[in-house]
């Protein structure tokens, strides 16, 4: 994991968001992402002096756009702005979602069409090496006209105001400021809308969401592969031949990577020539389930990757070499009005998202049951996995949370499909992408939770597999890190703790780790 991440606009990726996010790695700004602030805010600088009307630069917002602001009151409207639109509602973001909130905006301004000044980036990029988090309303996005109030919470700070966490301690804006050795900022032209009007509290939830979602795509796998050794299945679905044929990208890519996991696992071969002819869906249809997810996580990477390295405030500045329409301006500069604050391209594809982590819950749940169920294991399973079934109830109730949680994502709404107009009628097409943002997180968090009972249901099976057979390269590996974190279950106990331990070394990349040198 990196330590340092160099901004320039143009290159930061979900694995850089999470080391500055997660594992609090330090920012700088390149020369070349200095030089594009430099450049954008002359541009700006030559617009205002030149008394044109433009938005967010002298004029209202919103359906306030025809309201002129005079010069005297250029400070104040951008002031003002920060201030009437940290009106959000709802839990404070965690430490890991304000990073990411701040290492986003801060990317974006230094791509060079936002007009801000080089002390406003710095400002920012020191508040993330000193740690200072301001204290943001995680509600009151719509995802279109940028995520504004967490934006306007987050930008508060820099201006002496609201408020801010440094060393746990809850401090206001001004004294938060003190404790990094930064004096509070006084906005000019442009810079409090460039601040707030973007897409980056989706962006930096989504980053972070593409890095945990492919870890559970290995993590699903893994279990998947362990189920399918304990339940005495074949990984004859997982022949290339079949792949071939119906050539998904995401399902080649599972069925070679089950081959993987099972390479040499005796168990697998125990059974070779038995007289079951077919695997029920949920091992024989693996590889099509899991590679359709991991196709969607896929298509959603594009996305984020796309978004984490563009301007996406409004009005944007262009030099007018760079501009094909009529927009105003100067004969060196123009400020052109458009919509790419608006988060549709994030917001489609994050529910396209909660949809595939579901399934593949979905399928991970019917695995469990296919272990657990004494209507449906083999004879090698007691019922529930339990060795004296009926005085012990053994993992008959972590398939009910499993149940408990894909019942919960299936009533997951599509918030992207949803539209309330705002701002007397002016923004009247929202995509809520901020909302499909945390939809998608929660989704996640799920679906982890049911691999990881099936990741421990698998481990408890395998108790009942003969010791003198072995498993697989990859699925030896899950195995051992399972029984690391719980020990076999003898006779019942809680297993609240043991879930929540599976879904830690999913989560903090532990699992996937050791499957990468088991299959080295």
């Amino acid at each position: 994991m990196t330590d340092h991440v160099t901004l320039d606009g143009d290159s930061l990726t979900p694995k850089a968001v999470e080391a500055v996010a997660r594992h609090g790695a330090t920012v700088s700004i390149s020369d070349r992402g200095r030089e594009n602030v430099a450049a954008s805010r002359a541009r700006v600088e030559e617009i205002v002096d030149s008394g044109q009307a433009v938005y967010g630069l002298n004029t209202g917002f919103g359906q306030l756009v025809d309201t002129r602001i005079e010069g005297s009151e250029l400070a104040d409207l951008q002031t003002n702005l920060l201030r009437s639109h940290a009106s959000g509602a709802g839990r404070h973001l965690d430490t890991e979602e304000v990073r990411a909130l701040l290492l986003t905006r801060l990317n974006a301004l230094v791509k060079g069409y936002s007009g801000v000044r080089e002390v406003v980036v710095d400002h920012l990029a020191a508040m993330l090496n000193e740690r200072v988090h301001p204290v943001v309303r995680s509600r009151g996005s719509l995802g279109a006209s940028g995520d504004l109030a967490p934006l306007a919470h987050l930008a508060l700070v820099l201006i002496g105001e609201g408020e801010a966490t440094v060393d746990g301690e809850r401090l206001s804006g001004a004294d938060a400021l003190a404790m990094a050795e930064l004096d509070p900022l006084t906005l000019v032209p442009k810079e409090g809308l460039a601040l707030i009007n973007g897409t980056q509290l989706t962006t930096g939830i989504a980053a972070l969401l593409v890095v945990d979602a492919e870890r559970l795509l290995e993590a699903a796998d893994a279990a998947g592969a362990l189920t399918t050794e304990v339940t005495m299945g074949t990984t004859a679905n997982c022949d290339p031949a079949i792949h071939r044929v119906r050539p998904h990208a995401g399902q080649a890519a599972v069925a070679e990577h089950v081959r993987e996991l099972t390479a040499d696992s005796e168990i697998v071969e125990s059974h070779a020539n038995c007289d079951r002819v077919q695997d029920a869906y949920s091992l024989r249809c693996l590889p099509q389930v899991h590679g359709a997810a991991r196709d969607a996580v896929s298509h959603l990477r594009e996305a984020v990757e796309v978004e984490l390295n563009s301007a996406t405030d409004n009005p944007l500045v262009f030099a007018a070499s760079e501009a094909d329409s009529r927009a105003t301006g100067t004969d060196d500069a123009v400020v052109i009005s458009g919509g790419n604050f608006h988060g549709e391209p994030l917001a489609l594809r994050l529910d396209y998202a909660v949809s595939a982590l579901t399934e593949l819950a979905a399928i991970s749940e019917r695995r469990v049951d296919r272990m657990v169920n004494p209507n449906l294991q083999e004879d090698h399973l007691p019922p529930f996995l339990a060795e004296k079934s009926g005085l012990h109830s053994g993992f008959m109730i972590p398939q009910y949370t499993a149940a408990s949680l894909i019942n919960e994502m299936r009533a997951t709404g599509r918030p992207s499909m949803d539209n309330t107009p705002v701002s007397g009628g002016q923004e009247d097409h929202v995509s809520m992408s901020a909302t499909s943002a945390y939809a998608a997180k929660s989704a996640l968090e799920n679906a982890r939770t049911v691999v990881a009972v099936e990741l421990l249901t698998a481990a408890q099976a395998s108790e009942f597999v003969s010791d003198s057979l072995a498993h697989g390269r990859g699925t030896s590996a899950a195995y051992e890190l399972v029984r690391e974190v719980s020990p076999p279950v003898t006779e019942d106990r809680s297993l609240d703790d043991d879930i929540e331990a599976v879904a830690g070394v999913v989560a903090d990349g532990t699992l996937e780790s050791r499957l990468a040198v088991a299959l080295d």
